[in-house]
């Protein structure tokens, strides 16, 4: 597998809704180990400055910077996170409290189709698929 984006590792917590880091395969793993985790032979990712770099030489700001705290787990704000900040997210975002304020609100407590503790299943990816013929 060859992304072209740096490992995701971190949540973001002032944006993008992103699972917490216990659900993302690349939390605590090294390569080798996400390419087991997903069943590859190997993972090769973009390096974050080389993709920073890119990004500012084809813009007009060359000094400007980022925010890539899902890929650093430093945050915009310059604001130190701390494990207690981040098991307190976990416990509210991850699948198993969105399926407990199911229980609780009467929705029969069952999470939306493909919902695996925040990993998405590929056969929910509805685009076409090319085939030999086309």
């Amino acid at each position: 597998l060859t992304s072209a984006a740096p490992p995701i590792r971190y949540p973001n917590i002032y944006g993008i809704d992103i699972p917490t880091r216990h659900e993302l395969v690349a939390y605590g793993r090294e390569e080798d180990e996400i390419a087991e985790k997903l069943g590859c032979d190997w993972v090769l990712y973009q390096r974050l400055g080389d993709l920073e770099d890119s990004v500012r030489e084809a813009g007009e700001c060359p000094d400007q910077a980022y925010e890539s705290s899902c890929f650093s787990g430093r945050y915009v704000t310059g604001e130190t996170i701390d494990d207690e900040y981040f098991a307190k997210l976990h416990e509210a975002r991850n699948d198993g409290a969105k399926l407990r304020r199911l229980e609780s609100d009467g929705a029969g407590g069952k999470l939306p189709p493909g919902s695996h503790d925040g990993c998405e299943n590929l056969s929910n990816d509805k685009r076409g698929r090319a085939t030999a013929a086309s």
